[in-house]
């Protein structure tokens, strides 16, 4: 039995699902409130039979892996880690001998290190009339927020944590690898942060993994802010301040806010605003934008106007653009950071917060206030600090649109403009008959055509699979009209073996089948889905009224592909010469007639 069989054996699906979501009892399967979509009417079902579950307003689904990767936002080691831990094992004893040697201490201890830590320094906060009044006082954060965050002050004695850990049985080589001391010449072993207040970093899950460190005194000398270093816990490019608590309201608000500094999160939440976050500084990485993007496309940045904050933007767009998320900016008034305008005007923070300028657009508009485009050296400027943004765009579609645009602020050809980009990327120009024509498609247009075509695909097979009479359905398909990936491999499985009825033996050969193709591995799961899929939706149907449903479901199938197939037509017809436009128009004609004949069939079902 490998890691994942015996977590699945320890822990049930209900138990593990019921942290996240309130469900209760119908019949042999639980129901509750999908925690992926705002919804009234309970769509969420859990199986524990089939140690599966499925949300029916979004079309996910899988084993309570796939579920924590999604309400956690982790990849599936980390998911790994995390149910192995609430069931009580330890994953070291499958790992093959000799396989990751501990060359230090384990990341658990480390983790209890830390906690440690943070409780050490709540305890003095208590004690510390600065570090008290900074917080209540300045920043009038209540103590129900500083617990929730759980702030600390750390002593300015040089020593205090360190004697303090190694009161409780830590090691110097632990405490080091927490990144909890610095060494001195001096005096050997002492305390990283000293005379400050801290702020624990947490990882998705609330677990301690470093600290931001901020000044309380004038010094200046010293640093104002100074972070955990990098350890086998805490890595600043990945690491999202906040997370642990914004996740579930940047899931159901849609979007997230990146803000500058980690009090200008805590402000924001406590203003009730909870789906901001922060990185380190305006370092914004492509981990952190995968990292937000498992629970939202849309972010949404909150840095300051300067310098700083205009390379940080001009930097973070080509890596929104390269990880398919959409970027934009909150322009905050007057020039206040988040922190100020919250404590003046929540109602402000919501404002511009909801009323944020797409990326791009927002630094064109910038540079164009900075920079005198009607001149000579201004356009010379404007175009320096544009063109090397949207060379790294990776969407064709949008470095033609702004390419268009750059020349249309500047007031010169896109000709030599184009002459300037392609000296500038070393490619040879790009010669088009016509300008591209583009019909903006609505945020979430696309994510609701994916999920609906996902759904019908899911429907129809799940109607298929557990009903072989209605597989006569599966003839005029074709495998483009599938787009999920389990949906293309069941449909294959099914036409290659057309006698499949779910017995013992036919399920050896389905994983069997599933072991052939890396594309296919969780069709076992996927076929558990769909049975709960058809006691959900189909359980004590008529033959003859689900075999209308499967030819409303298949001329559905037929008719998303043929959509989207003629679209691709047309768009090919703008360049097309006369033999191409020919063919194209006769592949239009094809998919007319195909569509014709499916929804035939539908009106031969109504009469029979």
């Amino acid at each position: 039995m490998d890691a994942v069989d015996e977590v699945k054996t320890r822990l049930a699906i209900e138990d593990v699902v019921g942290e996240y979501v309130q469900l209760k009892r119908a019949g042999r399967n639980f129901k509750g409130l999908s925690p992926f979509a705002a919804e009234k009417t309970p769509s969420f079902v859990v199986s524990p039979d089939k140690q599966i579950w499925h949300d029916f307003s979004s079309g996910k689904g899988g084993d309570m892996f796939s579920f924590v990767m999604e309400v956690e936002g982790l990849d599936f080691k980390a998911a790994l880690d995390l149910l192995a831990r609430k069931a009580g094992i330890d994953l070291a004893q499958f790992r093959s001998p000799g396989a990751g040697a501990n060359t230090g201490p384990s990341k658990e201890r480390l983790h209890e290190l830390l906690d440690l830590a943070a409780k050490f320094y709540q305890v003095q906060f208590s004690k510390n009339q600065i570090a008290l009044e900074y917080v209540f006082k300045r920043r009038k954060f209540t103590k129900e927020t500083a617990l929730e965050w759980r702030l600390g002050y750390s002593p300015n004695n040089g020593t205090a944590l360190v004697d303090f850990a190694r009161s409780k049985g830590f090691n110097e080589i632990e405490i080091k690898q927490a990144g909890l001391s610095s060494n001195s010449s001096y005096r050997g072993l002492s305390d990283m942060f000293r005379g400050r207040l801290m702020i624990p970093l947490q990882d998705q899950q609330g677990r301690v993994i470093g600290f931001t460190a901020r000044l309380l005194t004038d010094d200046k000398d010293a640093p104002k802010y100074i972070n955990t270093p990098q350890t086998p816990l805490y890595d600043k490019s990945r690491h999202i301040y906040g997370l642990h608590l914004a996740k579930e309201s940047i899931r159901k608000g849609g979007y997230a806010v990146i803000a500058e500094g980690n009090l200008d999160v805590i402000s924001s939440h406590q203003a009730g605003v909870r789906q901001v976050v922060a990185t380190a500084g305006t370092a914004l990485t492509e981990p952190h934008l995968k990292g937000l993007s498992r629970f939202t496309g849309d972010i949404r940045l909150s840095f300051d106007a300067d310098k700083a904050g205009l390379a940080a933007t001009e930097r973070a767009i080509p890596i929104a653009s390269k990880v398919k998320v959409s970027l934009s900016i909150i322009t905050i008034p007057s020039g206040k950071d988040p922190d100020e305008l919250i404590q003046q005007d929540p109602a402000a923070w919501v404002k511009a917060i909801e009323s944020p300028s797409y990326a791009l657009d927002w630094l064109i508009e910038r540079y164009k206030t900075l920079l005198d485009v009607k001149s000579a050296e201004g356009k010379r400027k404007f175009s320096d600090e544009l063109l090397p943004v949207v060379r790294d765009l990776s969407d064709a579609v949008e470095r033609d649109h702004y390419l268009n645009s750059i020349a249309a602020i500047m007031d010169v050809s896109r000709e030599a403009l184009e002459q300037k980009y392609d000296q500038a990327t070393k490619e040879a120009p790009v010669v088009r008959k016509k300008p591209m024509q583009v019909t903006p498609v609505k945020p979430g247009q696309e994510d609701r055509w994916a999920l609906e075509r996902q759904r019908t695909e899911d429907a129809f097979l799940c109607l298929l699979l557990l009903r072989p009479t209605l597989r006569e359905f599966l003839q005029l398909l074709t495998d483009p009209m599938f787009t999920n990936t389990n949906a293309y491999e069941l449909y294959k499985f099914l036409v290659a073996h057309p006698d499949f009825y779910g017995k013992p033996a036919d399920l050896k050969q389905l994983k069997a089948y599933a072991a052939t193709s890396d594309n296919a591995q969780s069709l076992p799961d996927y076929v558990k889905i769909l049975a709960l899929l058809y006691e959900e939706l189909y359980q004590g149907l008529e033959l003859n009224e689900l075999h209308y449903e499967a030819a409303r479901l298949q001329a559905r199938l037929v008719e998303q592909f043929v959509k989207t197939a003629k679209q691709k037509i047309i768009n090919q017809l703008s360049d097309a010469d006369e033999g191409t436009t020919t063919e194209l128009l006769t592949q239009a004609k094809q998919y007319d007639e195909l569509l014709n004949q499916v929804k035939g069939g539908i009106t031969r079902g109504e009469k029979t």
